[in-house]
């Protein structure tokens, strides 16, 4: 058997994005989530930021590591918005304090 060479394609988001966004639908769409998009970035930046992993954060929170990755993904796909109380156990587990601000 012969053995085979993995070798990454390179991807650039921000160029792939940049070209998507030249599409008026795309562009209109992406817009109207770009809060959604916003709150997911702080939440992972956060996480990251203290060095946890998913598991790690839930159990922190007291829940289950699935339920922890609903939250997540559930600021993108608008089934089910976190609410104030979740969103002030995540901070707290990544060691933040939730702030709301209005611009």
């Amino acid at each position: 058997m012969a053995e085979l060479d993995y070798q990454p394609v390179p991807f650039d988001v921000e160029a792939e994005l940049a070209k998507a966004l030249e599409d008026s639908d795309f562009q209109t769409a992406y817009e109207a989530l770009q809060d959604e998009f916003a709150a997911l970035d702080v939440l992972l930046r956060a996480r990251k930021e203290a060095g946890l992993t998913q598991a790690e954060v839930a159990e922190r929170m007291g829940i289950k590591q699935s339920a922890l990755a609903r939250i997540e993904s559930s600021l993108t796909d608008k089934k089910h918005s976190p609410t104030l109380a979740t969103l002030r156990k995540y901070a707290a587990a990544c060691g933040k304090r939730l702030e709301i601000s209005l611009r």
